[in-house]
């Protein structure tokens, strides 16, 4: 397999971004199209594709696929079917390193978010869909020892932020006063790690977020077994 090199995204990124969210609109955006494919869409695939060899190393199982569609480049397009918000373009950079064995944004991964405001990194399981949840919910219940040396790794703890929805009451079957219930009641299963803009624009950005990423393997590995998926 052929090595990637990636020198860091353009400074270009971020001030397209800031620009579109103030011009979102067709005929700003197709005005703006080479800009985008430059400073946004061209350097996330190049970047998708150095991370692929060090992605396999800290697991096989999660995919790095440099596509411009249906790979770990999330669509830049807004889906309107249902939305009151009828803006055309999403905002933000997203990409999603997803399991091998998932199918959307809501199987076991990592993830990367750039917008005009924040740039962080993600891990884990977003809206999992209830029997997923379920069954998170029941390896946290019977590996209580395990999954708090999980979550409070030091390593881990130093980098990330277990984050997501709630909810607001005990799930059904577990009681009020279970000493985890905080991590029962979670809806997402997701940690996340606050970066600077500044960080985009490292030649070391590929090995700054593997080293990153690797500290999630002892959280990954837990909630990849809980669902019955390698890790």
């Amino acid at each position: 397999m052929a090595k990637h090199s990636f020198q860091g995204f353009p400074a270009d990124l971020v001030k397209f971004l800031g620009e579109l969210s103030r011009h979102n609109n067709r005929t700003w955006f197709e005005a703006n199209r080479q800009r985008y494919e430059d400073s946004v869409r061209g350097p996330a695939l190049e970047f998708i594709a150095a991370m692929a060899g060090p992605l396999m190393k800290l697991s096989p199982h999660f995919a790095a696929i440099p596509k411009k569609a249906g790979g770990s480049l999330m669509r830049i397009h807004r889906d309107l079917r249902f939305s009151k918000d009828k803006k055309p373009y999403k905002t933000n950079l997203g990409i999603h390193f997803r399991h091998v064995a998932g199918k959307d944004v809501h199987a076991p991964g990592f993830y990367f978010h750039v917008d005009p405001r924040e740039v962080f990194l993600g891990a884990g399981v977003w809206h999992p869909d209830s029997e997923t949840l379920s069954n998170i919910r029941e390896a946290i219940d019977d590996e209580q020892t395990a999954w708090k040396r999980v979550k409070g790794n030091k390593a881990f703890r130093a980098q990330f932020e277990l984050g997501g929805e709630s909810l607001k009451r005990p799930p059904r079957g577990y009681e009020a006063d279970h000493p985890l219930l905080e991590d029962l009641k979670r809806k997402d299963h997701i940690a996340l790690c606050s970066w600077d803009h500044e960080d985009l624009l490292q030649p070391t950005i590929v090995q700054d977020m593997i080293a990153v990423f690797r500290t999630t393997k002892p959280y990954m590995a837990f909630l990849c077994k809980a669902i019955g998926v390698k890790f």
